[in-house]
């Protein structure tokens, strides 16, 4: 197959100036700092942004305090789901325009973006949507004595934290970005989003749809440029009352040391992780094999909650291991936009060489590379995906985030040996448990630490489920009902009469 044709809008859009979108205006921003948008498949530029100023990342946030203090303040709950709704809708009717934008910047094979990006993205808004009339407080029973026939009476009210900053990263830069608003408006909160410089326009164009399915002018607003400086700035603005976080876990404990410094304020942290899938020996060889495709190779490994350390038993791990390199070297490997392909290219050139260095440095540690380690000539950041075979826990690429097509797997003995081999890890985002015994599988769930146990599948989230990172994988939780905490302040509230 070959490449489909590109719509004739999403060559319109890329064909335009961009910069920003403030208050419900496309801004232009500044030419002196602009960035170019690269093409990971090709290595071609296919746009040019400004990046935003300082005093442009204070008319953002200007902007959405005074939606969040006027028009959004004043539009009701449910009317608040209905325009949630209503972008949902818009999505699902553009999804194919966003899915290109989405491929054309990051690499995501064009399926994978038209049904989790596109897809995926109006699902989470729907469910959202729904929790807008539901957030509430409680009356409660108090034992202050009456000393003079008074009463007393106390409850607790939810009320929006304000103007939300959120950062976030470049594998996913519709959907967790979607996450974020749809978490903020549906508790009355406004925000400004800053997306990665690497797939800085998809949210320019959702951001246009908002504004058709009815969001208020200053509710949604965009920023694009350096991440360092304007995540700094955002972060310590004087309006800025919470700051949402997806990316590594450096760059974390920067965002929550700038957040807590002066002011104390809120964050949700969602972090990287050396996620560990673990594979019973009553298992088959064919379905060990899916398992783990599953689990490590869905985007190119990028995704934060991908497995990377994969545990097999020691009777069973060659003819795995032989078995998924055979299903590895039959994947067709190249351009995101030919709906035949398998894996497509590393999202940027830095990211590429990191990659690159760290199959440099497993080479040098000694390290069995089984299959992979190796780039792809030609233009565009394509690696072989990897399979290698640890010495032991302490292994480099054991420990090492790689956020890229690299499985790095170690054969244990024991099934006892497990939990502590899972828990051998400064991260704690997610694992995964396969096996027919679900009763030795429920057993494992409470001593792994992590934030999410899968049984029997991998990477699934669904909007109804909480997600988050124990010890250095993050703070707070997305979805469910659990974002409501992070997103409001428990105000509480006694009467006497």
């Amino acid at each position: 197959m070959s490449d489909i044709a590109l719509l004739p809008e999403v060559r319109s859009f890329i064909q335009r100036q961009h910069g920003h979108y403030i208050n419900g205006q496309a801004v232009l921003g500044n030419g002196a700092n602009s960035f170019s948008v690269i093409n990971p498949a090709t290595e071609h530029v296919i746009a040019t942004v400004n990046g935003a100023t300082l005093d442009q990342v204070d008319a953002a946030m200007q902007a959405a305090s005074a939606a969040f203090q006027g028009v959004w303040a004043q539009t009701t709950p449910m009317e608040r789901g209905q325009c949630l709704n209503r972008l949902a809708d818009l999505l699902e009717k553009h999804n194919e325009e966003l899915a290109q934008l989405e491929t054309l910047c990051s690499g995501k094979t064009i399926q994978l973006a038209r049904a989790l990006e596109i897809g995926s993205s109006a699902q989470f808004l729907r469910y959202f949507a729904g929790w807008a009339t539901k957030i509430s407080g409680e009356t409660l029973n108090v034992s202050l004595p009456s000393f003079h026939g008074e009463q007393y009476s106390a409850f607790t009210r939810r009320e929006p934290l304000g103007v939300v900053a959120g950062i976030i990263p470049w594998n996913f830069s519709i959907m967790i970005s979607i996450w974020k608003l749809a978490a903020a408006l549906t508790c009355g909160c406004t925000i400004v989003l800053k997306p990665s410089e690497f797939t800085p326009l998809t949210m320019l164009r959702v951001a246009e749809l908002a504004k058709e399915a009815g969001i208020p002018d200053g509710v949604i607003n965009i920023i694009n440029g350096d991440g360092r400086e304007l995540g700094s700035a955002l972060i310590s603005h004087s309006l800025c009352a919470k700051v949402t976080f997806t990316g590594s876990v450096p760059t974390g404990l920067a965002v929550g040391k700038a957040a807590m410094d002066g002011k104390l304020t809120h964050v949700t942290l969602e972090l990287g992780g050396k996620n560990a899938a673990v594979f019973l020996a009553d298992l088959s060889v064919d379905k060990m094999v899916e398992g783990i495709i599953e689990a490590g190779y869905l985007n190119q490994g990028q995704i934060c909650a991908a497995a990377e350390r994969f545990y097999i038993p020691a009777k069973l791990i060659s003819p795995v291991l032989d078995a998924l390199k055979q299903r590895l070297a039959g994947f067709k490997i190249g351009s995101p936009l030919d709906e035949s392909t398998d894996m497509g290219p590393l999202a940027n050139k830095a990211h590429y060489d990191k990659i690159l260095k760290l199959f440099a440095q497993a080479r040098s540690d000694g390290s069995e590379i089984i299959y992979g380690a190796e780039p792809l000539a030609g233009a565009g950041y394509f690696v072989l995906p990897t399979i290698i075979r640890a010495h032991s826990s302490k292994d480099r690429l054991m420990q090492e985030e790689t956020f890229g097509p690299v499985g790095t797997f170690l054969a244990y003995d024991d099934e006892n040996e497990l939990i502590s081999m899972i828990n051998n890890t400064p991260f704690g985002l997610a694992a995964s448990v396969w096996t027919n015994d679900l009763g030795k599988a429920m057993r494992m769930i409470p001593h792994i630490k992590a934030g999410t146990v899968w049984v029997n599948m991998h990477t699934f989230l669904d909007p109804a489920v909480p997600f988050g990172g124990t010890k250095s994988s993050g703070i707070g939780r997305e979805f469910g009902s659990a974002f409501i905490e992070y997103y409001t302040e428990l105000k509480s509230i006694m009467i006497r009469y």
